[in-house]
């Protein structure tokens, strides 16, 4: 497959490494995807000068190097030393991190949603030990803006949605389709555009960058129901665990800090492409649909029981012991960050890098974490 890099390969000279080492960053997605335009592409580059070129990555897109459903094991053996994780690939290899997912299908505060998974994921043992046994270590989340469906028809109803394939991530989305009649498949974001095209799916699930911006589905995509469906989450920034330890402390260090910048970049960008990307697909002439009260109704029912029942199933589905104590961990860090982010200007990078970085980088110890 075609590989797409964006850094230089250089040879790494530490201290402590006795020859000279390439490093690998891989993400499934496209080149022009908002996760990797703004939280890898600059964020490589950042890491790059900060290490004064000691760490520098050569990044592999679109699945080149591994794709979507083995990036954690991937990263894990060292095929990458860095790569995009969503748990919706690997369900029963994260399920702390699925049920966090799943719980995002209750948000509507993107930003304050991939901060509080941030924190949660960087200060709950439970996380740290999640993704430790995979060889990993984590370093920042993301959360989508909310969903949409982009569909060949008009949705509008639950009449209108019975029956049809829908294309979701996750056990909440996969639910609340099949709740409505439906059917939920699960295929790659590489995939969802020639699905469209071919009728194997009819309607997909996702934010408004998409319609624009990486897969582009504006471009087959004819109508837009304009429902709230949440959000989705995932790891943007997962390290394997013997790169973490050997690059030392001080790297550790530099690593840590510029990460809390290419988080608020990331997310600034995510919710600046919403506007633009609506925009231009309505511009294109697809159709904008407002859901009527059957379908508001629906997803109101659906989202009650959401929070009150995910944790548990999650642990007899999953066989991990009761995981409430990392929901209402993670709910109650969603209301901190609500809070946190009304006193500042949400486009404003460097407000946002200092807030980020107070409240979570700051706190992180590079001699530590993750080892």
């Amino acid at each position: 497959m075609r590989k797409t890099v964006f850094s230089a390969v250089s040879l790494l000279a530490f201290a402590t490494a006795t020859q000279a080492t390439n490093y690998q960053a891989t993400t499934w997605l496209e080149p022009s995807h908002v996760l990797t335009e703004y939280a890898y592409v600059p964020y490589l580059e950042a890491i790059k000068s900060a290490t004064d070129g000691r760490v520098d990555f050569e990044l592999y897109t679109s699945g080149a190097l591994v794709p979507a459903k083995t990036t954690l094991s991937g990263v894990g053996d060292g095929v990458a030393q860095l790569g995009l994780v969503a748990a919706a690939y690997t369900p029963s290899a994260l399920p702390l991190s699925g049920l966090i997912n799943d719980l995002a299908f209750t948000a509507t505060d993107p930003m304050a949603t991939a901060l509080a998974f941030t924190e949660l994921a960087m200060t709950n043992p439970r996380f740290q030990s999640e993704y430790a046994q995979h060889n990993t270590v984590t370093l920042g989340a993301y959360s989508t803006p909310v969903y949409l469906a982009a569909c060949m028809s008009d949705v509008v109803s639950t009449n209108d949605i019975r029956g049809i394939k829908v294309r979701t991530a996750g056990t909440a989305q996969n639910e609340w389709i099949s709740s409505l009649g439906a059917v939920p498949v699960s295929v790659p974001s590489t995939d969802i555009y020639s699905g469209l095209e071919r009728g194997s799916i009819e309607c997909t699930l996702g934010d408004a960058t998409n319609l624009e911006n990486g897969p582009k589905l504006g471009e087959v995509a004819r109508s837009l129901t304009l429902l709230d469906q949440g959000t989705s989450l995932g790891m943007t920034y997962v390290y394997n665990q013997d790169f973490w330890r050997d690059i030392g402390p001080d790297n550790r260090r530099l690593i840590l800090d510029v990460t809390a910048r290419a988080i608020a970049v990331k997310q600034i960008n995510y919710e600046a492409e919403v506007n633009d990307s609506l925009a231009k697909t309505r511009a294109r002439g697809t159709r904008f649909n407002e859901p009527d009260q059957s379908l508001v109704d629906a997803l109101a029912e659906f989202r009650a029981n959401i929070v009150e029942t995910y944790p548990k199933r999650t642990e007899v589905e999953r066989r991990i012991p009761d995981p409430t104590d990392v929901a209402q961990e993670y709910l109650k860090l969603m209301e901190k960050w609500q809070g946190l982010l009304v006193d500042i200007d949400r486009s404003n990078v460097d407000a946002l890098t200092k807030l980020i970085h107070d409240e979570i980088f700051v706190q992180i110890d590079e001699k530590t974490y993750g080892i």
